[in-house]
């Protein structure tokens, strides 16, 4: 279905013109000439995005941008004929998406609604990403995770760059790339799943960049390989660490080129594919001691995201045990509704070492073990049933001064820990309450492989 458009310009020529031009290139246009006549059209057609002229008979534009952008997500674009930089900054600062200066061609009014429709149907499908109960999406409130679906935000659109995607085991890197790859404009391309892990050297140059026939013993025929499958898609390599350096050096010649050779041919091949890597080691650290090639670890972390883990975001915790609740319970044909309060207090106070692959695991023994509707300590591990401990694998935020004392280095680590705890992983925030900047935060992390 075309996008709905609201016209809302006093001048009849224009408003005539840009109408007609729209239709032409498949928007359906609505417009209007004063307010009174643009808030009609708002409550009888729900416009998709709206151009608004600044003054108006009755009033000026900013007053329906301002009632657009509360009641609903209506990107906005003002066109003014004064050209005036005051005007553009108020309306930009009230929620305008962009502003447009008479006279103006179509094909910038053109290019400039669709930039704004695009950016709107990313800001929808994030919010969705942050609600609970969302089949195969990340799940979300926190700060942490907030930075992290902002950072998605940029990063989605960018299909040409790489992202390298860094965090714990369980802790959803191939969600979030699979995310990355739906919000892209490959969203329609295949999306390709690769593990650096799973495979010898030499089987994994094959698998990824195929071979010709005769290439090798048992190249009875010729094989197309996994980067060539991606083409107009997304290539994801997950645990990127494990691969071998002369595989490394040939990953990086198709990131920088787009080219590659199978094994055993001579012919230069070229692939459309983006690609996002991911890894729960220290890349850094494995440059530094030569496990990794310096090269390719700066092409790959273009654009880096960090997912936290899930004892830095412990309000996501019953977000993520609604979703898996819900979803185990259509799964396993039962009906748990619930989780009774002190079951899901000992959830939130776990540390969580597995992370969500680990809550999502007791979740379902949960539900394939409750006879009734709730939750209860009952059905959780036995761990989670001890009474008077915490089920935090860390002794507590103070250190026990034994007969040789505790060297500061481990007094450094504990108050990061409880920092990051507090902050839900968010690092400015936990560097706020240690009076550090997040730069220094993430310098001594750094010093610690990346986890207090």
């Amino acid at each position: 279905m075309n996008e709905r458009i609201l016209i809302l310009e006093d001048d009849k020529l224009i408003r005539e013109v840009v109408a007609e031009r729209l239709a032409r290139r498949d928007f359906e246009p609505v417009v209007a000439s004063t307010l009174a006549e643009a808030r009609r059209l708002i409550a009888e057609a729900s416009p998709d995005a709206a151009l608004l002229d600044v003054q108006l008979p009755d009033g000026t534009g900013t007053d329906i941008l301002r009632e657009l952008v509360e009641s609903d997500d209506v990107p906005c674009v003002m066109m003014t004929a004064h050209g005036t930089i005051e005007s553009a900054v108020a309306a930009l600062r009230m929620g305008a998406v962009d502003y447009l200066e008479k006279p103006f061609s179509i094909d910038r009014v053109e290019a400039t609604l669709r930039a704004a429709l695009e950016r709107t149907r990313l800001r929808r499908e994030l919010r969705s990403l942050r609600g609970p109960g969302v089949s195969g999406r990340m799940i979300g409130t926190s700060p942490a995770m907030r930075e992290v679906t902002d950072l998605v935000e940029k990063v989605a659109p960018a299909d040409a760059a790489t992202v390298l995607i860094l965090g714990e085991t369980g802790t959803g890197k191939g969600l979030l790339a699979r995310t990355i790859h739906s919000l892209s404009p490959r969203a329609d391309g295949p999306f390709v799943n690769v593990t650096c892990s799973a495979l010898t050297e030499s089987l994994m140059e094959s698998e990824l960049f195929g071979h010709e026939k005769g290439a090798f013993t048992d190249a009875r025929t010729l094989k197309r390989g996994l980067v060539e499958v991606a083409d107009g898609g997304t290539l994801f390599l997950d645990e990127i660490a494990e691969l071998s350096p002369g595989v490394q050096g040939k990953l990086l010649r198709f990131i920088e080129e787009k080219t590659f050779r199978r094994v055993g041919g001579t012919r230069d091949l070229v692939v459309n594919a983006r690609v996002i890597a991911a890894t729960n080691r220290d890349l850094e650290a494995d440059v530094r001691d030569g496990r990794f090639r310096q090269d390719l670890f700066y092409r790959l972390s273009v654009l880096p995201i960090e997912l936290p883990p899930l004892r830095h975001r412990a309000s996501d915790v019953p977000l993520l045990v609604a979703a898996f609740m819900s979803s185990y319970s259509r799964e396993l044909g039962r009906r748990v509704r619930h989780v009774e309060p002190e079951a899901m207090e000992r959830l939130r106070e776990h540390d969580w070492p597995g992370n969500i692959r680990e809550l999502r695991n007791i979740i379902e023994r949960a539900v394939l073990l409750t006879e009734g509707d709730s939750i209860g300590l009952q059905n959780l591990p036995r761990e989670f049933q001890r009474t008077g401990e915490k089920t935090d694998t860390a002794a507590g935020t103070t250190p026990d001064f034994g007969p040789e004392g505790v060297d500061l280095a481990t007094l450094e680590r504990m108050l990061l820990r409880e920092a990051l705890r507090r902050a839900e992983g968010n690092r400015s925030e936990a560097g706020r309450l240690l009076g550090l900047s997040r730069h220094q935060v993430r310098n001594r992390l750094a010093k610690y492989g990346g986890e207090p």
